[in-house]
């Protein structure tokens, strides 16, 4: 299962690929300055993952206000992500964790999806500016939304 809240959350350096190529995402960049909001999807280009994603684009700015960055991590490659993002109009962060070790870390990791080998669970973390989680959820089935209502509350809560 997930990390717990207390918990100091591991820190990360993955890919991200935009417009302007490739550019490293960390935890640490956040560290003092905001509050985080990590959250695990299994794969691009699925029907919940995509109703996810363009949900939290879509209240992207209530994140913001709530003093909080948000990472969307997944083991697609960082051309798959750029490419689902471009056609889904996905704007927040998505950084591959292709190799799986975040996922691991997290202890999200699942060890077979439909046949299709190892994928990270739907997870959300609230990481606090000084790295330790405050909000932990892993949801009990890949097809099931986390409670976003409940990350806002602890954002809240943090601000």
């Amino acid at each position: 299962m997930a990390l717990s809240v207390g918990t100091k959350a591991p820190d990360f350096t993955l890919k991200s690929k935009g417009a302007d190529g490739l550019r490293d995402v960390s935890l640490s960049a956040n560290l003092g300055k905001k509050n985080t909001v990590v959250l695990f999807f299994p794969l691009a280009f699925t029907s919940v993952c995509t109703q996810e994603m363009c949900d939290v684009t879509a209240g992207i700015g209530g994140y913001a206000d709530l003093n909080a960055d948000v990472i969307a991590i997944s083991g697609d490659s960082p051309f798959a992500q750029e490419a689902w993002a471009k056609e889904k109009n996905i704007s927040l962060t998505i950084a591959s964790d292709l190799n799986k070790t975040t996922a691991k870390n997290y202890e999200v990791l699942l060890d077979d999806l439909i046949g299709l080998g190892s994928v990270s669970a739907r997870a959300a973390f609230v990481v606090d500016k000084s790295g330790v989680i405050q909000y932990s959820e892993q949801t009990p089935s890949p097809k099931e939304l986390p409670n976003f209502e409940a990350i806002k509350a602890k954002l809240a809560s943090l601000k």
